[in-house]
């Protein structure tokens, strides 16, 4: 596969301006292609060319246009998956199969805002007798969004798409550690053969200037950003001066409770995967396991035997069963906390690093502090905490004693019990037996830390509409 250097997208255009930055292999830190980085100026441009395009058009007002470019571009997508989940093999280092699974959820995630392109209505009331109230639903405007690294195919469709689908246009700026895999896209969606030009426009990053420079623009409308929540809180403050709308989806510490009934070997099955899908490099992932105190021991057994038959390697080998880390800064981050880990609580299974590339081996350790650092933030790796709880209402409170609530998890065979600790946990999503169930239907989001607004669903509309109220008197109007 032939890569090439990636470019700029701007009002339906490639640009290649700005210095070179290289594009580097986490699984071997060998470089892969290069990209053109971004700057201020630049965002000024598309940000012109995108509101140019918003109020110049019919694009807002053509709900069936907005229809068919989505399902070109899915379709687009779709027929370069193959090239796509390369790269994101290749640039993020995940597995073959993580990467092809997140491509292909970029795919139904936007044909199912295709559908819904057609199917934003609004209301009407009637105040007094011969007096209504239109209430009428339309796009913001444009729409900022700003893509993680960690699903960098999924997670930019996944606001992409709702913003298209309302009737927004979009400047876009990707991950600096995922820039070929976004220019593969974008080069996917300037494919579309019914797109306009300047509806989507797309800014390289290689700092910070690029996405300071979208949140301060007063060209853009909305902000959509999914990453940390200590950044999500300095866009949030820097949108102030605009008052642009902002949406945030933000870190996650997520609670798997086991209650002694649950099927153990199902629980360990499920968050296996929930905890280190991606090198647990994921928002939702399983991060703290509460284990109920009869069935501690057995659990902890169990899940340190899944841990320790985890082959990590590079997502390209079919034996791997965990990627790498996104780079060696990371890496090196994830190995300091192993070690504060085996300081502050007990350590069950430590990780280690492999000879080479940004790799590192699961980590299991026991802790009871609610106040550690290691049970309050979110640590972004292959490494999980337990935590035993002795009944209902504790598991409840060690569920809820953190910042974050983005998502959790319960397992149990008592079907009132589930129910009731999953009311009562404080979380935009909780899966009954269960773990890291994510459907373009289904809306997620988040509590405290973990941010504002909701993404899937007919809900990750919402960021991107406007309700306007017309009120007209009958026989007034055209007398």
């Amino acid at each position: 596969m032939t890569i090439p250097t990636a470019a700029h997208y701007i009002n339906g255009a490639w640009v290649a301006e700005g210095a070179l930055g290289d594009s580097i292999n986490p699984a071997d830190g060998r470089c892969i292609g290069q990209f053109h980085a971004g700057s201020a100026d630049l965002v000024a441009m598309a940000a012109a060319a995108a509101r140019g395009a918003f109020f110049a058009s019919s694009w807002s007002q053509a709900p069936r246009l907005r229809a068919q470019v989505l399902y070109e571009i899915a379709d687009q997508i779709d027929a370069a998956k193959a090239e796509i989940a390369e790269l994101v093999v290749l640039e993020n280092g995940k597995l073959k199969a993580e990467a092809m699974g997140e491509t292909m959820a970029a795919v139904s995630e936007t044909r199912y805002y295709a559908g819904l392109a057609r199917n934003i209505r609004g209301t009407m009331q009637e105040i007094a007798p011969g007096s209504l109230s239109l209430f009428h639903r339309e796009a913001a405007g444009v729409a900022g969004v700003i893509v993680p690294w960690n699903a960098p195919v999924t997670l930019l469709m996944r606001s992409l798409a709702p913003a298209l689908a309302a009737g927004c246009t979009a400047v876009i700026k990707p991950a600096v550690q995922t820039p070929l895999v976004h220019a593969r896209i974008m080069a996917a969606i300037a494919s579309a053969p019914s797109l306009p030009k300047g509806i989507i426009n797309s800014i390289n990053e290689d700092g910070i200037a690029v996405g300071q420079a979208m949140v301060a623009s007063p060209d853009i409308d909305v902000i959509s950003f999914t990453g940390s929540s200590r950044t999500g809180a300095a866009i949030m403050a820097a949108a102030a001066p605009t008052l642009k709308r902002v949406g945030l989806e933000l870190g996650g510490k997520a609670p798997a409770v086991i209650f002694d009934d649950a099927d153990l070997d199902h629980a360990v099955h499920e968050l296996t995967h929930g905890s280190l899908a991606m090198a647990g490099q994921i928002c939702v992932a399983a991060a703290r396991f509460l284990v109920h105190a009869p069935v501690a021991a057995a659990f902890e057994e169990k899940i340190t035997h899944a841990f320790r038959s985890i082959r990590t390697g590079p997502g390209s080998d079919p034996s791997s069963d965990m990627g790498s880390l996104i780079d060696a800064e990371n890496q090196k981050r994830v190995m300091r906390l192993i070690e504060q880990a085996g300081d502050e609580g007990q350590m069950i299974l430590k990780g280690s690093a492999l000879d080479k590339g940004a790799f590192l081996t699961p980590t299991l350790f026991r802790i009871d502090n609610l106040q550690s650092a290691l049970v309050q933030e979110e640590l972004f790796g292959p490494i999980v905490s337990v935590e035993i709880f002795h009944d209902e209402a504790e598991a409840v409170a060690r569920a809820n004693a953190t910042a974050y609530g983005l998502a959790a998890s319960v397992f149990t065979r008592d079907g009132a019990r589930a129910t009731r600790v999953a009311r009562a946990i404080r979380a935009g999503t909780v899966w009954l037996n269960s773990h890291l169930k994510l459907f373009a239907e289904a809306e997620t989001g988040g509590y405290g830390k973990s941010g504002l607004g909701r993404l899937h669903g007919p809900e990750g509309l919402y960021d991107f509409l406007e309700t306007k109220h017309i009120y007209m008197e009958q026989g007034v109007i055209g007398a």
